[in-house]
């Protein structure tokens, strides 16, 4: 078994993007309810509606979507329920830098996502982890904690 240098989880619903669409949703549900109070029937559909939207949101907050582990030789991703674990093994990496994940306001969450010679993993924020490998083919990691993850990876490489 390998030395653990670096463990991070990405939460699922912990992005501020579509936290803020989900909580948006549901105060539309509720305002929603409280404009048509007078028929009842109608109304309590709305209020069940943004309960639901607030209660699922909470669940999903603490809802792994992955977790991101650096040993001495690799640097492995472990998804939610039925994904695959990646491996990247550290002797093939040529670069980690720390760069900005996307130039879009909200990105949807992706675990192992391949899409023209880049594969990517992204559960939230805005900073990401870009490794190359010898063969060309681009890593982008989303994390909470970039520069400590480039960190761990250079350390486990000098190991």
């Amino acid at each position: 078994m390998s030395k653990v240098i670096y463990i991070e989880n990405q939460y699922l619903g912990r992005d501020r993007g579509w936290l803020s669409v989900r909580l948006l949703l549901a105060l539309f549900c509720f305002v929603a309810y409280y404009i048509n109070i007078e028929h009842e029937e109608n109304s309590r559909l709305f209020l069940v509606a943004g309960s639901i939207i607030i209660f699922v949101s909470i669940i999903m907050m603490y809802m792994l979507h992955y977790r991101i582990t650096v040993t001495e030789n690799s640097v492995q991703l472990s998804g939610l329920w039925t994904t695959r674990l990646v491996k990247i093994d550290l002797n093939s990496v040529v670069r980690a830098e720390n760069r900005e994940y996307s130039t879009f306001l909200i990105n949807n969450p992706v675990y192992n996502l391949h899409q023209s010679g880049k594969i990517r993993f992204y559960a939230g924020g805005k900073k990401a982890v870009w490794i190359t490998d010898r063969e060309g083919l681009v890593y982008i990691i989303g994390s909470q904690r970039p520069k400590e993850l480039v960190d761990a990876i250079k350390q486990a490489q000098q190991k």
